[in-house]
């Protein structure tokens, strides 16, 4: 999962991922590091940190898909959310993009990425 390392609201939906993700499946990089600039260009993924980005099987999924990609691979009963995918991706795909363009006025921003702490460091991507 490729984020944006100074969105409060990105770094609130990580922290989401990483409480319910029991069985350590998901790896985080902030889009800012040279580890997450390394997997967008591998992805063909412009820097875009307006968007999340979640690789899985080897492709690239961006903002609604991206939800709906991760909520999958959660414990119940977060996969449940898929039914998400019965809204039309253009109409997902806006309301996504409505609260990533506010997404600082909003919830705000950090100073600086987020560091990980040791119990949680192999879960981060440099």
């Amino acid at each position: 999962m490729l984020f944006d390392g100074v969105c409060k609201f990105c770094n609130a939906s990580v922290n989401f991922v990483i409480d319910r993700d029991t069985a350590n499946r998901f790896r985080f990089a902030t889009q800012q590091s040279a580890g997450g600039q390394k997997l967008l260009r591998e992805h063909d993924q412009p820097h875009r940190l307006s968007t999340v980005v979640v690789i899985d099987a080897g492709r690239a999924y961006t903002r609604s898909s991206a939800v709906l990609r991760m909520v999958r691979h959660l414990p119940w009963p977060w996969p449940l959310l898929q039914v998400g995918v019965v809204i039309p991706r253009p109409v997902a795909d806006w309301l996504y993009n409505l609260v990533a363009a506010n997404r600082y006025r909003l919830f705000g921003r950090m100073d600086a990425c987020r560091l990980p702490t040791p119990e949680l460091a192999d879960r981060f991507i440099d």
